[in-house]
């Protein structure tokens, strides 16, 4: 049989490759930085300096795509993209809690610049990795090309949260997939935890991926969020994270924190782990909900509580009920997940049917828990949520 001919550059992957839903048009808007400004004057913000010299690069980003967009017709910008140096991007970095997110959610919101995508970034990958996939299983020379033109497609601003390179197969492929998304005309807006220079920061073959990090230098106006407040760490040290019993009055106040942190907004996220999937209901800005049975009653073992503590950095897990002999594999898998959060330092708010130390009533497993006890103490002091929220 003949060998199919390849096209690298006529192949598409499937729509639903991506289901991503652009935000789209260019109609001019106020400022981002007077959005800002009303909304602190609100008190639905406090005031930060910080913040406002970070809305304003944003502004400045509105502002020069908007005059690409106006200074050529439709159709010549289309022609002519990919063949002329796009206007730099925006890599957006600091601690954790300054408010990147929130800024880039204001961004992605604002109606002021053409098609708009916003999505987190390990999402971004994984989709990344599937549409590959897909390309390469139609014979294709080489997959980077039509699956970052599947991207542009669809943005031309693409914003990605919380970008952090930790896994090889990702360090091999993100910088050319942004490089073919620059050719394409697509424009990065970013957000970071992390310096360009500290992004797999001593991971394997580092040197490969040096390439990646000039090409940021290079092509993305980088930005500090240097604010000295943690707004998350406040909220959470402005009350309890463990709650205790796991009553109406518990769920309220988690609720409380839950709407506080994420704004009242969330999605269902899809890891994969092994070739299969690990649902994460509720999810918003590195922050996942679940109920205990939702986590723990489910078949569900070491990886796959490692391949959520690494996705998130703080997990919501309500109504822990006591453990023992009756539902043992409940309690193991218990035990593992606080295990995988306490080694990921990730921080954890909880509702229980008692302290730590009163959860499990009896059986074979009384020295395992003792261990997840003292690490839910250690996971609830000031000292833990310190260390977590000090960031790169």
């Amino acid at each position: 049989m003949p060998r199919r001919p390849r096209h690298p550059f006529r192949y598409s992957p499937p729509l639903e490759c991506f289901s991503l839903r652009p935000f789209a048009i260019g109609t001019m808007t106020a400022p981002l930085s007077e959005t800002l400004r009303l909304r602190t004057e609100a008190g639905a913000l406090k005031p930060d300096p910080a913040q406002f010299a970070a809305v304003q690069q944003l502004d400045e980003l509105r502002r020069r795509v908007q005059r690409t967009e106006q200074s050529a017709r439709p159709l010549s910008r289309i022609l002519r993209r990919g063949k002329e140096r796009p206007e730099k991007g925006l890599y957006l970095w600091g601690k954790v809690g300054r408010g990147k997110s929130m800024l880039m959610d204001m961004f992605h919101e604002d109606p002021g610049t053409e098609k708009k995508l916003r999505i987190h970034f390990l999402d971004f990958m994984q989709r990344a990795h599937e549409a590959l996939h897909e390309v390469r299983r139609a014979e294709v020379d080489d997959a980077i090309p039509p699956v970052a033109r599947r991207f542009a497609e669809q943005a031309r601003i693409l914003c990605l949260d919380e970008m952090q390179i930790d896994d090889i197969a990702d360090a091999m492929i993100v910088g050319r997939l942004f490089n073919s998304l620059n050719m394409h005309g697509t424009i990065v807006c970013t957000t970071s935890n992390s310096y360009p220079d500290a992004l797999y920061k001593d991971g394997l073959n580092r040197h490969l991926f040096e390439p990646f990090v000039e090409f940021l230098m290079e092509n993305m106006v980088v930005h500090e969020l240097s604010g000295p407040k943690d707004y998350r760490r406040d909220m959470l040290r402005e009350g309890k994270t463990y709650f205790t019993p796991a009553d109406g009055a518990a769920q309220a106040a988690i609720s409380g924190i839950w709407d506080g942190l994420s704004g009242g907004r969330s999605e269902e996220r899809i890891l994969h782990y092994k070739g299969r999937e690990v649902r994460l209901p509720r999810w918003s800005n590195g922050i996942a909900r679940f109920s205990f049975w939702e986590l723990c009653g489910q078949p569900l073992g070491p990886g796959d509580y490692l391949t959520i503590a690494s996705s998130v950095r703080l997990l919501i897990l309500e109504d822990i009920p006591f453990l023992g002999r009756s539902n043992y594999n409940e309690a193991k898998r218990f035990v593992m997940l606080i295990d995988a959060l306490y080694e990921a330092r990730v921080q954890l708010v909880a509702s229980a049917a008692a302290e730590p130390e009163n959860l499990y009533v009896e059986g074979g497993m009384a020295f395992l828990f003792e261990r997840a006890a003292s690490r839910m103490r250690e996971m609830q002091s000031d000292e833990w949520q310190a260390e977590q929220n000090a960031g790169p």
